[in-house]
């Protein structure tokens, strides 16, 4: 399946992240393990979320990963340049539902997308809390 040449419906960017397949990554198959997809992924989230301006985690607050959706669409072959990028699909009082996908260096193959619903909680009670400003500010603006 080839990935549309925009991103996924018109959507821009919020951040884009090349990935070095790295010889351990590969399965039986020779190819990457789908499980190496979500480490990817993870990757791309909390270095997104490290360039922030402002606080996203700090000694009271945290995100907490609640839920990921993933659709394997083809194997990622060895050697590849490949990229993850993530988009804003949700923005809620206390969670954001960032889409992800993984595709080819020039975007024309789609390996992987879904998405991950991510809730900031307080580190004390474990509840949720109101989303961060600078987690707010960062869903709404794309990459750039």
């Amino acid at each position: 399946m080839s990935a549309p040449a925009l991103a996924p419906q018109g959507r821009p960017a919020l951040f884009r992240m090349p990935v070095a397949l790295r010889w351990r990554d590969l399965d039986a198959f020779n190819h990457v393990n789908n499980s190496n997809f979500l480490t990817y992924l993870e990757e791309a989230r909390i270095r997104w979320f490290a360039s922030w301006d402002g606080e996203w985690v700090n000694d009271a607050m945290a995100p907490l990963l609640a839920a990921v959706q993933l659709n394997y669409r083809l194997p990622i072959p060895y050697p590849s340049d490949v990229v993850v990028e993530l988009f804003t699909d949700r923005i809620g009082g206390s969670s954001v539902t960032i889409g992800h996908r993984i595709v080819s260096a020039d975007g024309a193959t789609l390996y992987c997308d879904g998405h991950v619903v991510v809730v900031w909680i307080g580190r004390e009670n474990q509840r949720p809390i109101p989303l961060p400003d600078a987690v707010r500010a960062a869903m709404e603006r794309p990459a750039g």
